[in-house]
């Protein structure tokens, strides 16, 4: 799963802490808007917003203080926008959407609203934008910089499946079983959370899809009071967005997909995608050890030797978990989430080289603060929502659902793909089976004929969202839409990496609506 900002930044913090404590206008409006839609959705659009200072992170957003103040002391001002839980019926009842914003500094020069959304599904938008403000202060020079919890997520009526000491359990659960009574075990626990997120979420469960989430988007845009939707969609932010210009492509105002997620994949055909690409980030992390030489810690001298150390390392914790943190133990699960989440920035690579020894000599805190992070668990013992939305939209959003039985057929194709990550990902194939709502499509529809350009970014190391899907969405959206740019780097995402040709091309066309050409590369 896609990291979101506000995880990077928690990772970085609760890594750190670790160490420390000893562990070794121009806005297109000449082109005519889709229609406004239902007439029962204009009183909704017409809703004024009431801005206020934000309130600290609730859990279900991770926890944490309150924004600080951008550069030059600009305030980050917060609000809530009520829109239909069904589409289908405008005039029934409502979600509350949490909404963040930063004004623009160039009253005078300013396009509109600029919309994010960090990935997930499940990722909270309205503490990811101030964790990575500073990344894109340049744009707020001509934009407000908005983004929001989708429904479901964080403070927008959070999908919540079990307490924090059962999902302390439950993340410890063995995820690859080895044999029937390990099978028994990983479904009655996953019947057990799907029903807990039924309980709690109610009738709100059947609602939390990307396509809600994009019709929410296009009502943002007419309560923001812009006749465009300008956007800046990350991982899973890119499928959303792809979702959004097929459902109103002469919306579309200024748009950049990065790190992009292939619209033409199911549920299996996307698996076996991240599997691949979280064993090339391994491969390249296992390079750099080996390039590095006697300044690596890891034992073996070549890619096949470092990563063989990993594979033994798990199966080991497999057989025996060794203590984390707290009195919490470091499974076998735990650490292939810890990796994989070390694998989303090169920036954690030597977090993740250091937890590895570490593990080996029978100290596990490390790739558990890793695993944590992903999970979206604080230091305090309260998990954020993330994981729960993220299974909420994936299940309503795919039709496809795999027995335990069927994810174990396919195992073999999943461990050609992956010697490390494919167990875990081939069985996870299995996480809707015992979803009480059905899933919407095979795959999204995201052709845009009528859309302004979509400037699509990818990274060839990303290992998340394969490069491979950058070409796949730039087809998909359909001729004169999608604007290929290639970043020939490591990690997820390509605007964040520092890389100067990706910003300046992505900048260029947020800022002065200059479109690149397409098949640009970046090293």
């Amino acid at each position: 799963m896609p990291i979101s900002a506000a995880q990077r930044a928690a990772l970085l913090t609760a890594t750190a802490l670790l160490l420390t404590a000893g562990c070794s206008d121009d806005g297109d409006k000449e082109a005519a808007a889709e229609p406004s839609g239902p007439v029962g959705l204009d009183a909704l659009a017409g809703q004024k917003l009431e801005w206020a200072p934000c309130l600290p992170p609730s859990p279900a957003e991770g926890g944490g203080p309150a924004p600080s103040p951008l550069p030059g002391g600009a305030p980050w001002e917060c609000s809530f926008m009520k829109a239909p839980l069904d589409y289908a019926k405008p005039d029934g009842d409502t979600v509350e959407l949490a909404l963040i914003r930063a004004k623009a500094r160039d009253t005078n020069n300013r396009i509109g609203s600029l919309v994010f959304n960090f990935g997930g599904p499940g990722g909270s938008g309205v503490t990811g934008l101030p964790s990575f403000a500073t990344d894109f202060e340049g744009l707020r020079s001509r934009y407000d910089l908005v983004s929001f919890d989708p429904r479901g997520v964080g403070r927008s009526e959070p999908v919540e499946c079990a307490t924090d000491k059962e999902l302390d359990a439950f993340y410890a659960l063995d995820f690859t079983p080895d044999d029937a009574a390990e099978e028994r075990t990983l479904g009655a626990a996953q019947r057990k959370y799907a029903n807990g997120c039924e309980r709690n979420a109610g009738p709100h469960l059947p609602y939390v899809g990307t396509e809600n989430a994009a019709r929410d988007m296009d009502l943002m845009r007419r309560v923001l009071g812009d006749d465009k939707f300008h956007y800046f969609g990350i991982s899973y932010g890119t499928e959303l967005g792809g979702v959004y210009a097929h459902l109103f492509p002469k919306n579309v105002g200024r748009a950049v997909f990065d790190a992009v997620v292939d619209p033409t994949a199911g549920v299996e055909a996307g698996a076996l995608g991240q599997a691949r690409g979280f064993q090339l980030a391994l491969d390249n992390f296992a390079k750099d050890c080996v390039d590095r030489g006697d300044q690596c810690v890891l034992p073996g001298s070549s890619v096949a030797e470092i990563e063989g150390f990993i594979t033994d390392l798990l199966a080991e914790l497999d057989k025996k978990p060794i203590p984390g943190i707290g009195d919490r133990m470091l499974t076998q699960t735990q650490a292939t989430n810890g990796i994989a989440q070390a694998l989303y920035s090169k920036e954690f690579w030597p977090y993740l080289e250091q937890g590895l020894d570490e593990a080996e000599g029978g100290n596990g805190a490390l790739l558990l603060a890793l695993s944590d992070s992903m999970n979206g668990r604080s230091q305090n013992g309260s998990y954020s929502n993330i994981q729960a939305a993220n299974a909420a939209i994936n299940c309503v959003d795919f039709k496809e659902r795999f027995t335990l039985g069927q994810a174990k057929e396919r195992l073999p194709e999943f461990r050609r793909a992956s010697p490390v990550f494919g167990d875990f990902m081939g069985w996870a194939l299995a996480s809707c089976a015992p979803w009480p709502v059905p899933g919407t499509w095979d795959h999204p529809d995201v052709s845009a004929p009528g859309s302004a350009p979509i400037l699509v970014i990818g990274n060839t190391g990303d290992p998340a969202t394969p490069y491979a899907g950058t070409r796949s969405m730039v087809e998909a959206l359909g001729p004169g839409v999608g604007v290929e740019v290639t970043y020939k780097g490591q990690g997820h995402g390509s605007y964040n990496s520092g890389n100067r040709c990706v910003k300046a091309a992505t900048d260029a066309y947020l800022l002065e609506g200059k479109v690149p050409a397409s098949g640009t590369v970046c090293r």
